[in-house]
């Protein structure tokens, strides 16, 4: 099979995403029953990280584990990538001593950087510009709460930040619209986000109509890790861009509500909300660890037939 990495959420086209949430259901299941699944024995991960991290470097790790494999991980402060080796030469070694990279940087250039040097297939972490694992959990959570995605509103209040961007990426190939509402400023910028002629996705300077008969209200952090200088001033711009009861109420009716995490309570989102029963923040982080194991299986072995 050809190399294919999974550096954007259009990477993959919607065949293949429908194949990787049957096959996180599947392999859910036989997590949550104790049965042992191990189709990537003898197989390594290497995590490279020039970001810090929670829930991508425990998910990916203890992923590869229950998968049978071993993971590996490379921070660039204390490996040659941290002292100035090219990421083209880093790419061709790396790849040549294991089987899978996943990689959590900064531009979305040095990851594509890496790809084209790589014999294996590399997955993109976390980027500036994007964050495809976290919308792949996120879909899936939908789906395993409401069913398809398929023509359902997703309201984006907030930042247009690397989250945003996926979820705009994400409604082009699966089919569903994003409301957008940010403050003046911190539009979307379709270039940023890879998108261009879209219909699937709506700006509002209002973020309560943004919110209006959504079937998912889903925010981030006002500041995203390498804008922290400018925290006081995000925290000033986006004071009418946080997500509270409210605002959950004039949503669709069984809406629910989605952070990536870390959250701020008392900033973009009210404790109530992310504490409350519309929430499934839990659900949405416990599954990157499952649509990860889907998504190398896919990447290592192809459409894997239970």
């Amino acid at each position: 099979m050809a190399i294919k990495h999974f550096l954007q959420f259009n990477d993959l086209n919607a065949d293949e995403l429908a194949h990787i949430f049957d096959r996180t259901r599947w392999i859910k299941e036989q997590f949550k029953a104790y049965q042992q699944y191990w189709p990537l024995t003898d197989r390594t991960l290497v995590m490279i990280f020039e970001k810090a991290s929670t829930r991508t470097r425990l998910s990916f790790e203890a992923g590869m584990q229950q998968l049978g494999g071993s993971a590996i991980y490379l921070n660039t402060r204390d490996s040659q990538l941290g002292r100035g080796e090219p990421v083209e030469d880093a790419a061709q070694v790396i790849s040549r001593m294991s089987d899978i990279v996943m990689i959590r940087t900064f531009e979305q250039e040095i990851i594509e950087r890496f790809a084209a040097n790589s014999r294996v297939p590399v997955v993109n972490g976390l980027t500036n510009e994007y964050h495809p694992c976290q919308i792949l959990a996120d879909i899936f959570t939908y789906i395993e709460h409401h069913g398809s995605i398929k023509g359902k509103t997703v309201a984006w209040i907030g930042d247009s930040n690397n989250v945003c961007n996926t979820w705009l990426q994400a409604a082009e190939v699966l089919d569903f619209n994003v409301h957008v509402s940010t403050p003046p400023g911190y539009e979307v910028e379709p270039e940023r986000a890879n998108l261009y002629g879209t219909d699937h996705y709506e700006e509002f300077t209002d973020p309560m109509e943004a919110a209006r008969g959504a079937d998912l209200v889903t925010t981030d952090v006002w500041t995203s890790m390498g804008f922290e200088a400018e925290n006081e001033e995000r925290r000033r711009d986006f004071h009418d861009w946080q997500v509270d009861a409210d605002m959950m109420r004039i949503a669709g009716k069984d809406a629910l509500f989605m952070h990536c995490l870390p959250a701020h309570r008392g900033e973009e989102v009210t404790a109530d909300v992310i504490d409350g029963p519309q929430s499934v923040v839990w659900d949405e982080a416990e599954n990157r660890l499952h649509t990860q194991k889907a998504l190398m299986e896919y990447l290592l072995l192809g459409k894997v037939q239970a």
